[in-house]
């Protein structure tokens, strides 16, 4: 039986990083340092990858990326090499916290959530996350709050699109002005929306670092002192504290307040280049090298002398070609885990020359409690992500500073945070929990079991 009249609020903080939030930046942020003085606050060990989509919604499912069979935004569908398919709400099948909530009458306020588009129904209200189209009739659930949204808060937006590459004076303006208007929309829903969960998730911070931690960090290796920017993420941390100050005001008094990150952030140092380094070792063979730098298509590869290509991003994904299951696979199945194995072992110590990158590199079997959907082959956290994957072709060198996708800072740590704003034992003692743990203790809130989970069965 569920507790009537408990509130519970999650405050997720795309891509906040502990040590800006508790040490750097602390005495500039009221706010968040109220809730830390009179709860507990500590690291929040995120899933592996520890990227946007899938981390929130293992968050709120309580569940790893291999059980809810989501690996990134993009996935593998099928074994075919069609280019991967983007994440969306249609590809979790597993129930999430408001869900559960729901079948015990709970209402649930859920705004920004990443991968709700499109937006299922639930028992509440709900705004999609990022990688809603701008302008979409169907960025809401109810499909009629959209109409409300549009009128106390006109700019709403989802996202700021093709970041990388904004002005940086552009993009400040325009992140600036869509996290206001999702606290706007945020304030509006909670003061007139009956709800026992708030739930939402803040994008800003995140493309605000990818762009200005080069300005911010002495030790960036793109570092530029003195420059004009070199504030940036440090002012946009303050307006987020004063954003949530006006935020909490709206909740009331008993209200029970979770403030978390899905992952944290470092200066990328560079990019390995993951594909060059498969075409160096023989085990991808394209039909003619690449004149520049050019992103990897299927048609450029000669799937007949393939043994295995990747993928780039914040980590690199593997995926062999085996007999049986890809359309032209060349590893006999019985073979499969002897080349998967090597592969790893070569991937976990990349050198050239006198430069070394020690690499983190798993089977999906070594971390996920399960498998679904099609998992990549192999994963790989290039230094511990200090370094991002590269998935281009044309490298002159199996090692680049810049991104193949543009300008970009920063890449995911591993720990993010989280502030209670009620004492957890658990955080006080060892200053850490895991990502997965805040599904159990949202359902220990409300007064559920753990295995209430199983009562959507997913």
């Amino acid at each position: 039986m569920a507790i009537p009249g408990k509130k519970v609020a999650v405050l997720g903080l795309d891509c906040a990083a502990p040590r800006l939030l508790f040490e750097d930046f602390r005495e500039d942020l009221p706010t968040f340092r109220q809730l830390m003085a009179s709860g507990s606050r500590g690291e929040l060990e995120s899933v592996l990858p520890p990227i946007t989509a899938p981390a929130w919604n293992c968050l709120f499912s309580g569940r790893d990326p291999g059980q809810l069979g989501c690996y990134g935004f993009r996935n593998r569908t099928d074994y075919s090499y069609r280019p991967l398919s983007i994440a969306t709400s249609s590809a979790i099948r597993a129930p999430m916290i408001w869900d559960i909530l729901g079948e015990h009458g709970l209402e649930s306020i859920v705004v920004g959530v990443p991968q709700t588009y499109p937006p299922k129904p639930l028992r509440g209200h709900l705004i999609a996350g990022l990688l809603t189209p701008e302008g979409s009739p169907r960025a809401t659930s109810p499909a009629s709050l959209w109409q409300e949204i549009r009128q106390v808060a006109p700019d709403y937006r989802f996202d700021v699109s093709d970041f990388r590459h904004r002005a940086p004076d552009a993009l400040i303006r325009e992140v600036y002005a869509m996290t206001e208007a999702r606290f706007k929309a945020a304030r509006y829903l909670v003061s007139q929306k009956p709800w026992n969960l708030f739930a939402m998730v803040e994008i800003g911070l995140d493309r605000m670092q990818h762009v200005f931690w080069k300005y911010m960090d002495p030790d960036h290796p793109f570092h530029i002192p003195d420059s004009p920017y070199r504030n940036t993420i440090r002012d946009y941390y303050r307006y987020l504290d004063r954003q949530t100050g006006e935020l909490l005001e709206h909740f009331p008094e008993e209200t029970d307040i979770m403030v978390v990150s899905d992952h944290g952030a470092q200066a990328m140092q560079g990019g390995f280049c993951l594909n060059q380094w498969l075409l160096r070792e023989g085990y991808l063979v394209l039909h003619s090298a690449p004149p520049e730098v050019t992103t990897l298509t299927p048609e450029m590869i000669d799937w007949g002398r393939t043994r295995a290509w990747g993928t780039g991003g914040y980590y690199g994904r593997i995926f062999l070609n085996v007999e049986g299951r890809e359309p032209h696979g060349t590893i006999p199945a019985d073979s499969y885990e002897t080349v998967r194995r090597s592969l790893q072992t070569k991937l976990a110590e990349v050198t050239e020359g006198a430069d070394c990158l020690e690499n983190q590199v798993y089977t999906p079997e070594e971390i996920y409690k399960e498998t679904t959907g099609i998992p990549p082959d192999l994963l790989v956290f290039p230094q511990g992500m200090q370094w991002r994957s590269l998935g281009s072709v044309g490298y002159g060198s199996i090692f680049s500073r810049e991104n193949d996708e543009g300008p970009d800072g920063a890449n995911h740590a591993r720990n993010g945070v989280i502030i209670q704003s009620t004492v957890n034992p658990v955080l006080e003692e060892t200053g850490k929990l895991s990502l997965l743990d805040v599904f159990p203790l949202l359902l220990e809130k409300f007064g559920l079991p753990a295995q209430a989970a199983g009562n959507t069965g997913a």
